[in-house]
């Protein structure tokens, strides 16, 4: 991987030397694993589920994506579910609804960054 893609990762909230240290140094594998990420349908559910009001779909599609982004050191992404989901928890879809206005953003720049690999 170039340095230029490097700077695009990290400037997308991707904290590269964490996600290379659990993929073991391996660039290629963890390419593969962030061009998989493109294909991730759990926005479109947890979407649909907070559109829904179904709070227990909602949850279930917010955290799959914090665990994902966690494993992948997504940290802003990562951040913003871990408060997703800390929402849905409480029972609080609005606030959880609410916070789409910030997640959807990151998420296209991260998915931006990682279609220029």
């Amino acid at each position: 991987m170039d340095a230029l893609k490097k700077q695009r990762l990290t400037a997308a909230g991707i904290d590269l030397d964490g996600a290379l240290e659990r993929f073991m140094g391996n660039e290629a594998l963890l390419e593969r694993f962030l061009k998989r990420f493109l294909q991730d349908e759990n926005e479109a559910l947890l979407s649909a589920a907070l559109t829904g009001g179904d709070l227990e779909s909602a949850l279930t599609a917010s955290h799959t994506l914090k665990g994902v982004c966690g494993n992948l050191s997504m940290t802003a992404l990562f951040d913003l579910f871990s408060r997703q989901v800390t929402a849905l928890r409480a029972g609080d879809v609005a606030l959880a609804a609410g916070m789409m206005a910030e997640i959807c953003p990151a998420l296209e720049k991260v998915r931006k960054a990682i279609r220029e690999l």
